[in-house]
């Protein structure tokens, strides 16, 4: 419903406030006057176009109503204060005024909530950090200031906490974060000395690199009380979330809006469209990263194969950039900067370094940091193309060839033909292999796609002809119709063996397309975690006319498998579950706030070319008698389960010898994680860059079992090879636009 806007005195919002910072050195209270940030004029003529746009190129087709206005509304406050921390519940009830209000503003060119909202965070923001140095200052001067055998607990998940009723409930939630803060510090510097005394003598690789890590942590102040550290955090906090930046704060506002109606939909300012389009071309040189905002860090959405990243290993898809260090310049906390400027700073020059300090994603608690140093570089092709090899195993007696193929991405060159130079393609480079496979008379395939992020959708459907004859490979419904992708006339099936297809939660997009259409032609069977991410949605990027009104990223179409099942939040399930670590973490599509729901359509014209999923019952009685005594597999099991468990802890004691146990445990956890992704490497033919490559204690259980599962199938098949075809040829609006 319409309501009388809220009138705004621009008076008001234009007059200076002062933010209280505490002194770098001294610690007390420092008076430094901030401008408020006004918007500027044709601000509102943004908003008008965008509450415009959206109803009319969403694939929802929903209109800017107040529903929408609620979760715009949500998106917003929970933007600023994410663990509800800031913010008094006095403060939500009077911005509860705009709750339904936000699309009747916009539609008339109001934009003013936006910053609105943000003032008021500014102000509280300040009040809660000078509370919080004054109080670690404090502790600084008296050694006994906390008291750590007391039995309290700190609760680390606060999105769905209520916020503080008065000062006095929000400073005790305060105190306790930064009791909690000190003691992780504490207790990981001593963590840090035991595991320094256990190592003894290293190589010259690892003294070179506990040696660089050193000299990260000197400049990150490790020399400094963990109190001491906090206070100057915290001040960096105030400085950089107060600093006035008008289109940063128009973007938050009008994203809070886009993202209402999915994840994926956005506003991007015109520095924002530049950064999306040096992405996207590859012009600046970087570490190799697809990342996000997340609760006040940039969050790694995707590592890109071949990247700098990617080739040295140690972060992980999940993990969180709290920091950056240029050169051999100062550790800078990026904490709450916006995402442009964080973005920014990583990248640089080719061939100049960059120290990132990681918050792994297997820590919720934030207690861990790795301090790890790349050297920007653009994205080698070669890196990120697909790789195999032929693996021999023993079954009752008798040795049977397998071929192994890992595509880490759908790669390939849009403007360029086959026979052009630098042109390349996944498919044409997994048909090599295959190729070969052939030439050695091997008598099935594992094809890895783990870790797969998707990429070029006609190179899903020409790699799918790879092993299906003919036939729609997937479905796209827009706002009006629904076109299927076949495969190309007069496809030649390369492979006609036997294959199962092994994913885990970051399998997404162009993988998940693959995988479902190999599943449901009854080409293969589905081994991993137990589904794919789940990403069904196509976005396009639209301009909003002049440069300066920046674009929109809108989510326009969705995917459907041949069988009319949205890969959208369920993905494409397992047939048989061999769980990953990722499998017990918040990664998928289904985590993420107003997410699209799973929808179904008419299923395709198609008829199964083979019948390997009428096996799948005996394959996996037979998979789960042999796991069920393997002792590497019961302990993976195990610490699939310690790492579920970590994620979903919603409380830690601020306790210190119960800290200490905890975080003792959970970093054993972590290590086995990282020692299982350097034998994931290996095992695809790449040499693990971390220096205790040569002590792993866990190989790829998983890949092994997939090995032995394959070999069941060809045992069960006989022999038997995918039979000719007979299914006439598909065309239906073919297109490779997505």
């Amino acid at each position: 419903m319409r309501q009388t806007l809220t009138i705004i005195s621009v008076l008001a919002v234009a007059t200076l406030f002062a933010i209280v910072i505490p002194d770098a050195n001294t610690g007390t209270p420092a008076q430094a006057a901030k401008p408020s940030v006004v918007p500027k004029k044709y601000y509102g003529r943004i908003g008008l176009k965008m509450a415009r746009m959206m109803p009319n190129f969403h694939v929802l087709q929903q209109p800017l109503d107040d529903e929408i206005s609620r979760r715009a509304w949500t998106n917003l406050v929970t933007y600023y204060d994410y663990d509800h921390s800031v913010f008094l519940q006095s403060d939500l009830d009077k911005l509860a005024a705009h709750e339904t209000t936000i699309d009747d503003e916009l539609l008339s060119g109001d934009i003013w909530f936006g910053f609105e909202i943000y003032e008021l965070y500014c102000r509280r923001l300040v009040e809660r950090i000078n509370f919080a140095t004054n109080l670690l200052n404090a502790a600084a001067a008296d050694t006994n200031f906390w008291d750590f055998t007391q039995n309290e607990t700190y609760r680390i998940k606060r999105k769905d906490a209520p916020w503080p009723a008065t000062r006095e409930d929000a400073e005790e939630h305060w105190r306790k974060r930064m009791k909690n803060e000190v003691l992780a510090q504490i207790v990981s510097r001593e963590l840090d000395a035991e595991d320094a005394a256990l190592d003894g003598p290293v190589s010259l690789e690892a003294s070179v690199e506990d040696e660089a890590m050193a000299d990260v942590m000197d400049a990150n102040d490790k020399n400094l009380s963990p109190e001491e550290n906090l206070v100057k955090k915290y001040r960096q906090y105030a400085t950089v979330l107060t600093e006035p930046d008008e289109e940063a704060v128009l973007q938050h506002y009008l994203s809070a809006v886009a993202r209402a109606y999915d994840p994926h939909s956005d506003y991007m300012s015109p520095a924002s469209k530049e950064d999306f389009d040096m992405d996207m071309n590859l012009s600046l040189c970087g570490v190799g990263a697809v990342l996000s905002m997340d609760d006040g860090a940039l969050k790694i959405a995707e590592i890109m194969p071949g990247g700098p990243m990617d080739l040295d290993g140690r972060i992980k898809a999940g993990d969180k950039i709290t920091g950056v260090r240029e050169g051999d310049g100062e550790m800078e906390d990026i904490m709450w900067q916006p995402i442009k400027k964080s973005i920014r700073k990583i990248r640089g020059k080719k061939g100049t370094r960059v120290t990132l300090e990681i918050l792994p994603r297997s820590d919720p608690s934030g207690a861990t940091r790795k301090y790890i140093e790349l050297v920007r570089d653009e994205i080698k092709l070669e890196d990120q193309a697909a790789t195999g090899r032929v693996e021999k195993i023993v079954r009752d007696d008798v040795e049977h060839k397998l071929g192994y193929v890992y595509l880490p991405g759908f790669y390939g060159t849009m403007d360029k033909a086959p026979g052009d130079e630098g042109y390349r393609s996944a498919a044409e480079d997994v048909a090599r292999y295959l190729g070969e496979f052939n030439a050695q008379d091997v008598e099935g395939l594992v094809l890895d796609l783990r870790g797969d992020g998707g990429g070029s959708l006609k190179e899903a459907v020409l790699l799918s002809a790879l092993f299906v004859p003919s036939g729609p490979v997937v479905q796209i419904r827009d706002t009006r119709t629904v076109s299927a992708l076949p495969i190309p006339r007069g496809n030649p099936v390369v492979f006609k063996k036997p294959m199962v297809v092994l994913v885990d939660r970051a399998s997404a997009s162009a993988s998940e397309i693959v995988t479902g259409h190999l599943r449901d032609t009854g080409r293969a069977i589905v081994l991993g975690d137990s589904q794919t991410h789940g990403k069904g949605t196509v976005q396009t990027v639209l301009g909003m006319g002049p440069e300066k009104y920046g674009s929109m990223k809108i989510t326009t179409a969705r995917f459907y498998r041949v069988n009319g099942m949205s890969t959208q939040m369920k993905g494409v399930a397992s047939d048989i579950h061999l769980p990953s670590l990722l499998d017990s973490l918040d990664i998928g599509e289904d985590k993420l706030t107003y997410a699209l729901p799973f929808t179904y359509i008419r299923k395709a014209d198609y008829v199964a070319c083979w019948d390997l999923d009428k096996y799948i019952d005996a394959v996996k009685q037979r998979s789960d008698a042999r796991l069920a005594v393997d002792e590497r597999y019961l302990r993976h099991l195990e610490n699939v389960a310690a790492m579920k468990a970590i994620g979903e802890r919603e409380e830690v004691p601020l306790e210190k010898t119960a800290r200490t146990a905890m975080m003792r445990s959970d970093r054993k956890i972590r290590e086995l994680d990282e020692e299982k992704q350097d034998a994931k490497k290996e095992n695809k033919g790449e040499e693990a860059p971390r220096r205790k490559r040569n002590q792993l204690k866990e190989d790829d259980i998983v890949l092994d079992e997939a090995f032995a599962i394959l070999a069941d199938i060809i045992q069960l098949k006989g022999g038997e090879t995918l039979p000719a075809s007979d299914t006439p040829q598909f065309y239906n609006n073919m297109f490779w636009g997505f």
